[in-house]
């Protein structure tokens, strides 16, 4: 055996003696008796020689966050499984395990152990999570638009996008002239709340819609194209609506909403036409020089400041996490490089817990009348009538056969998580009511799941109606 083996466990022998001798020698000095005592942790009014502390010890920030994740993300994961055997996103089965684990389920059926799991307390941690985890999320749909598909399909992809916007709008701000008095929350404007009910109504959820697409195989078809297409027209000309919507819900005031505006019109001017072309020849320039790390870095920092100036100027943090993504150079592999490691984080791990955050949020229970359930029909029907109808005939009017508009009327009507993320923002505003609030819920729920079946129908009506013709 080498001799410099030996020196191993001399150093650590001698070394572990000494501070053993040391330790037996302290134990004689005297306790300092005008020393303050510092506070006591929570833990130590429990025995130490009990196995129960380390149940105690579950309700530590830090080890209770831990827990709420991994319930968290074997819930939603156990539920996208399954929705994916039905031939349904797995959006729709994460957003029904979210709304599971809130008091419409878990909270009902086992309200001690829902406490002990979702303390009021702990809701913060999950909300800040929720918004990390929908910014990175909003910036990966940002990067997923492509804009040159908008400018080759620009006149129809339009036209059908904002009909689909403009009508179901209409509808939502008509619902919301009868359900005001009743519904909305105390001081809450007939503005702000209309404002809300429209542009809830109007969304499409772009990445379910893509997904869907994909999953179907109807990326490079006719149809396919055509509905990205438009979903991305929608996706861009509702946020900057939402933006406004939200601007001039915060401003409070006329002068104000119109100052909020105009900061914000500035805000996407820089950052289109100054900002995008600088990151472009930045992130190119390292790229080629093989500076992945910076140019990850830099792009990050892009992000991070277009949302708190989206934050400060009064238009959400979402906004400019998105806008964000919209401003990503083309021309370089930047883009798949950031997907890479921003999707399977914010997709697999951290839009679970918004899911879960927005179920917490979710009281079915609240619906205990029949007048209610009836109310929250309506809401389904104008939903459905608005977005499903607007976008069927408008693409009936651009040319588009009748099995090719009722496919992007059915795909124009997914709505899934983006609606879940307008939701959230107007129940953070104060401006929906808990019973509205599960109410939309429901309707995002109902009309991302119809998806399928109806495009179902569709497929089976046409292959019917070519077997009859031969």
């Amino acid at each position: 055996m080498n001799k410099r083996f030996l020196w191993y466990p001399a150093i650590i022998g001698v070394f572990a003696a000494l501070i053993w001798v040391i330790l037996q020698k302290g134990q004689s000095l005297p306790v300092n008796p005008h020393a303050i005592a510092p506070a006591a942790p929570v833990s130590a009014a429990v025995d130490t020689h009990s196995w129960w502390r380390y149940l105690d010890n579950l309700k530590h920030p830090l080890g209770l966050l831990l827990l709420q994740i991994i319930a968290i993300m074997l819930t939603a994961r156990l539920f996208g499984i399954i929705a994916n055997k039905l031939k349904q996103p797995a959006v729709v089965g994460e957003i029904i395990a979210g709304v599971l684990l809130g008091p419409s389920l878990l909270g009902w059926a086992m309200p001690a152990f829902s406490t002990f799991l979702f303390p009021v307390e702990s809701l913060k941690n999950l909300q800040f999570l929720s918004q990390i985890g929908l910014a990175f999320f909003m910036f990966i749909v940002g990067m997923e638009l492509d804009l040159s598909k908008i400018r080759n399909k620009a006149h129809d992809a339009v036209m059908i996008s904002h009909a689909s916007i403009i009508v179901p709008f209409f509808l939502g701000v008509w619902l919301a002239y009868f359900l005001f008095t009743r519904f909305a929350p105390a001081n809450v404007s007939f503005l702000s709340f209309a404002l809300f009910m429209g542009i809830a109504m109007s969304i499409t959820a772009f990445p379910v819609l893509a997904r869907i697409v994909q999953e179907r195989k109807l990326t490079h078809t006719p149809l396919g194209i055509m509905a990205i297409t438009c979903a991305a027209a929608d996706d861009i000309t509702a946020w900057c609506i939402l933006a406004v919507v939200v601007a001039i819900v915060n401003a409070g005031g006329v002068l104000s909403a119109v100052v909020t505006i105009l900061l914000a019109l500035v805000f996407v001017t820089v950052m289109l036409l100054l900002v995008r072309p600088w990151l472009a020849r930045i992130t190119a320039a390292q790229m080629a020089k093989g500076r992945e790390k910076a140019s990850v870095s830099l792009v990050f920092f892009v992000l991070l400041i277009s949302a708190w100036l989206a934050e400060v100027i009064g238009i959400h943090a979402l906004f400019g996490a998105f806008l964000a993504g919209v401003i990503m150079p083309a021309n370089t592999n930047i883009k798949t490089l950031l997907t890479d490691k921003l999707e399977d984080v914010s997709v697999m791990l951290l839009l679970p817990i918004f899911f879960v955050y927005t179920g917490l949020r979710t009281h079915i229970g609240l619906l205990n009348h029949g007048d209610l359930w009836i109310v929250c029909g309506m809401i389904m029907l104008v939903a459905v009538a608005g977005k499903f109808g607007g976008s069927t005939f408008t693409a009936r009017l651009m040319g588009q056969t009748w099995r090719q508009s009722i496919s992007i009327g059915a795909l124009m009507n997914t709505r899934g998580l983006m609606e879940l993320v307008v939701l959230n923002i107007g129940f953070d505003l104060g401006i929906l009511s808990p019973e509205i609030f599960a109410m939309m819920v429901l309707m995002a729920l109902a009309t991302t799941f119809m998806t399928g079946p109806l495009l179902d129908l569709v497929a089976f009506s046409e292959k019917r109606k070519g077997l009859m013709t031969v």
